[in-house]
């Protein structure tokens, strides 16, 4: 089962963490098909855009088909005979496609046998775990174990915030195994394509958090035979679909059980997340975590001094480069609160 999954690297980063290598072994970066419908999300649902990797000879008769394209598509396969006027008015679930039952459905069994075969990117995907005794899920981000940096020496989840940055910036892109088609509204109008994610039985480090997870493509090699469907046949291609050990996980915080909820919050470690107050308003928040960590040293009022808190600020410091906003009025609270408070602060205590 994969039903959430977070791609937020904007356009360009994300296609250089694409870069492969074309039958002439040049060093290529896949070219963007209408990137504008791609939207950067850390909470990505079925029925949104995501980007998807494919051979250009899909689109371009002729094509080198070694040639990769990134083209944004609808999560949830819409297959090419439906007749109604309507992707939504579809009575069945195509989010996901089981890989055992893969050439027993037409939805899905038609498209793989045209070729239409694609890797579907993401950072990672989330999966929820039921607590036992209670209702509630612990959600987990799940993806590839990240390359060890020079200077942390590491990729253990528990540690700074400053290393999460770092490792943002060379992030593996977890590669999931897809089928995608393309539909005609009966009446004409614009094609939809939409694509979905091939499931198989979960790995054994993941089965206590859920039974399945998205078909993985781990490494070049098998990212490059999925796509080749000139050379490689639908059943040499299939038995790149199984379980991979190869993936980590760690616990996120129940913020992204809200789809509506899109920032860094969902991906980071609940580790690392800044602890709140429960009946804290969010302005309240922001005032007492400025006061311990801001404001000046008492034990020398003529010389104050700021200091950095050792909570790590992950609504600024996460990712540098996220084209997503802050959230509505938290900053310019915070600021006009500090323009009115801060001189009284700075005052000498003997005053």
């Amino acid at each position: 089962m994969c039903g959430r999954t977070s791609c937020h690297l904007p356009r360009d980063v994300l296609a250089r963490a694409c870069a492969y290598r074309d039958r002439q072994g040049r060093e290529r970066l896949p070219e963007w098909k209408d990137p504008d419908k791609y939207c950067p999300s850390y909470n990505t649902s079925p029925q949104s855009n995501s980007p998807v990797l494919l051979s250009r000879l899909h689109f371009e008769k002729g094509a080198d088909p070694s040639e990769r394209i990134i083209a944004p598509m609808r999560w949830g396969l819409v297959p090419s005979w439906f007749k109604e006027d309507d992707p939504s008015k579809l009575q069945f679930n195509t989010t996901n496609c089981r890989s055992d039952t893969i050439m027993e459905k037409r939805s899905f069994k038609v498209p793989l046998g045209k070729g239409r075969r694609c890797v579907v990117l993401a950072d990672g995907f989330y999966e929820w775990q039921r607590r036992q005794g209670t209702s509630q899920k612990q959600p987990y981000f799940i993806y590839f174990p990240q390359a060890k940096t020079e200077e942390s020496g590491s990729t253990d989840v528990a540690e700074s915030s400053e290393h999460w940055r770092k490792v943002w910036d060379n992030w593996r892109l977890l590669t999931m195994a897809g089928i995608f088609d393309c539909w005609e509204p009966p009446e004409g109008g614009d094609l939809l394509y939409s694509y979905t994610i091939i499931t198989v039985d979960s790995c054994k480090s993941l089965n206590d958090i859920h039974p399945r997870i998205p078909a993985i493509l781990d490494g070049e090699e098998e990212v490059s035979k999925w796509l080749d469907f000139g050379e490689v046949s639908t059943q040499e291609a299939l038995k790149l679909i199984h379980p991979t050990e190869n993936i980590t996980f760690h616990a996120v915080s129940s913020v992204v059980n809200d789809s509506g909820n899109n920032t860094p919050e969902c991906v980071t470690p609940i580790s690392l997340l800044v602890k709140k107050e429960p009946k804290a308003s969010r302005s309240s928040q922001k005032m007492m975590q400025w006061l311990a960590t801001k404001s000046p040293k008492k034990e020398d009022p003529k010389t104050p001094q700021k200091t950095e808190s050792d909570v790590p600020q992950w609504s600024n410091q996460f990712l540098q480069k996220s084209p997503l906003p802050t959230k509505r009025g938290a900053t310019g609270l915070l600021e006009r609160w500090l323009k009115q408070e801060e001189p009284m602060a700075k005052r000498p205590h003997n005053e």
